[in-house]
């Protein structure tokens, strides 16, 4: 199918969820051994999955973490950061060869794992990858332009980028994930995560920007201009998700997005992890507002764009560990705390069937 076509048609399945489902959640939660609202989040949680999957009480049997990397010409030209831009090929293959943080985590909630290359600075070809069921090689280009003189990517290459993110949320569904956790690596993309939420929120740069994986107060500073300058060239509509990935986004937040779109198409649940997919998440409500209904914020992440885009979007997040790593790590933990939602909803007996007196004197 045309991209164009495969875009629009997703699209066109993409539905809100409906409050019914929610109401009658509530209702089975009142049935439950337990005084009334008791599990506190665990209960909101457990609704949202009901109104995603239309059903009480919820599944989440099967989850995946999948992790989006990519390059940036911002770093090809500038210091953005502590870390040189090489490190975000070598973050790959470590995710590969199973010994990242995210790695760990994902043993620990039992999710499967996969990484996508949508756009590093390597060829990967010779590095042995290709055995590997946890990567997904789709490069679009070695690395986006630099927004500080220009738009990140072209309208064909944003369309291609979307469509990678479907076509592996359509590669979830068949395979019956119930929740799908987002991560990211790439050097350089908390700058691009803050071009995208001072221009989405229309705040201002210094207040959305942080210091990401440790810039000091020079790189700070130079990080925050050249953000600064990317939206005064590339003026990107705040209320146009394509127009903002395309200028001041990343393949791989273009990725995250399209990924978001397929998900919610699927009525698979969607849980963010940080500050920078998180921006990518929002940027796919602003192509779609129901994406927003299928969301999770996996945690708090200490970047003070974050608290902007989760009160922008209406959301709570579901833990706060003061986590900044990236790479999917809140978003793999809050897998586990949607599986409890959903265990406590099936697992629990209610009253009539432990025969206890649900009248309060």
């Amino acid at each position: 199918m045309n991209p164009e076509h495969f875009l629009a048609d997703t699209l066109n399945r993409i539905h809100g969820t409906e409050p019914e489902w929610s109401d009658k959640a509530a209702a089975h939660h009142l049935q439950l051994t337990k005084p009334p609202g008791s599990l506190g989040t665990l209960e909101t949680l457990g609704q949202q999955l009901c109104a995603i999957q239309q059903k009480v009480p919820p599944v989440i049997q099967s989850t995946r973490v999948l992790v989006f990397a990519a390059d940036h010409g911002l770093t090809r030209n500038h210091a953005v950061g502590p870390f040189p831009r090489s490190v975000t090929a070598q973050m790959v293959l470590n995710f590969v060869r199973g010994g990242a943080a995210i790695n760990a985590l994902c043993k620990v909630t039992g999710a499967s794992f996969g990484v996508v290359d949508m756009g590093v600075d390597i060829d990967f070809t010779d590095c042995g990858l290709e055995t590997s069921q946890a990567f997904h090689s789709h490069p679009i280009a070695p690395g986006t332009e630099d927004i500080s003189a220009g738009p990140a990517m072209t309208p064909d290459q944003l369309i291609q980028a979307l469509c990678i993110g479907i076509q592996l949320a359509e590669q979830c569904a068949r395979d019956k994930q119930q929740a799908v956790a987002i991560g990211e690596m790439g050097i350089g993309n908390t700058s691009i995560a803050s071009a995208l939420t001072a221009a989405m929120l229309n705040l201002s740069v210094s207040d959305v920007t942080g210091r990401g994986s440790g810039a000091d107060d020079d790189t700070l500073q130079r990080k925050v201009s050249l953000i600064e300058k990317a939206l005064e060239i590339n003026q990107p509509d705040s209320q146009d998700g394509k127009d903002l990935l395309q200028k001041v986004g990343g393949f791989e937040l273009a990725g995250i997005a399209g990924l978001c779109l397929g998900l919610a198409r699927h009525r698979i649940a969607i849980v963010a992890d940080g500050f920078i997919s998180t921006a990518a998440v929002m940027a796919a409500t602003r192509i779609h507002p129901a994406v927003t209904d299928y969301v999770f914020c996996g945690h708090r992440s200490t970047e003070p764009g974050h608290q902007y885009l989760m009160h922008a979007m209406n959301k709570q997040p579901m833990h706060d560990l003061g986590l900044r790593l990236g790479e999917g790590s809140g978003a793999c933990l809050g897998l586990t705390l949607l599986k409890a939602s959903a265990h406590v909803m099936s697992d629990m007996a209610t009253f009539a069937d432990a025969g206890i007196d649900n009248q309060r004197s």
